[in-house]
């Protein structure tokens, strides 16, 4: 693995300790009375969080998006064979933070950046400021990346799926999928040098 990508297993260790994930009965709204629609709920919240969140969706917005994804799925459960509610998942959540990044994007054109997007100026242990940075630094990386390139780049990197898994859930060739890793790789590289020269590491 090049030396720039070891940021991406250190910021998704880094992130279980600096970002929140999502909040406790942050899906409330939904129904209880499908066993299917629970289960899918348990088993794979914390992975359409991480996506919505590598994404482009910010923090703030991430259980709100999430909620969004699932409703989604509690429409169309019954047109999702078994499973593959994962892989539909997936999907939604990739075009739930497109919707997100535009609102926030229509946002920032009226108001300042929000607080999580700028550095911190609260003391905090070394560490943790540490961790905020690689974070920010990962998400200011993911946020310059054409969103075709993201996508894959998410899935494989951080949510570690297989090449195949990638090609199935976004339904595209598994050559695809390689194409646009080896691409994503390559732009990741080179924004994590553009990041590095802002931030002084490059002296």
């Amino acid at each position: 693995m090049p030396a720039s990508l070891s940021v991406v297993a250190s910021t998704v260790e880094a992130d279980a300790g600096a970002a929140p994930g999502p909040a406790p009965g942050a899906l409330r709204k939904l129904s209880h009375t499908d066993e299917r629609l629970c289960a899918c709920v348990r088993a794979h919240l914390a992975a359409v969080w991480r996506v919505l969140r590598r994404s482009g969706v910010p923090a703030a917005d991430a259980d709100d998006a999430a909620q969004k994804v699932f409703l989604v799925l509690s429409q169309k459960l019954k047109d999702v064979p078994q499973g593959r509610e994962l892989s539909f998942l997936l999907r939604t959540a990739v075009l739930v933070a497109s919707v997100t990044r535009r609102t926030q994007r229509r946002r920032r054109e009226v108001s300042d950046p929000s607080p999580e997007e700028r550095p911190s100026s609260m003391p905090t242990p070394e560490r943790e400021v540490l961790q905020r940075e690689a974070l920010c630094q990962l998400d200011t990386i993911l946020n310059e990346m054409d969103e075709s390139l993201r996508v894959v780049f998410v899935l494989y990197e951080i949510e570690e799926m297989t090449m195949a898994a990638i090609a199935e859930t976004l339904e595209i060739r598994q050559g695809t999928v390689a194409s646009r890793l080896r691409r994503a790789r390559e732009r990741f590289e080179a924004l994590a040098v553009g990041v590095r020269a802002d931030d002084g590491g490059g002296q």
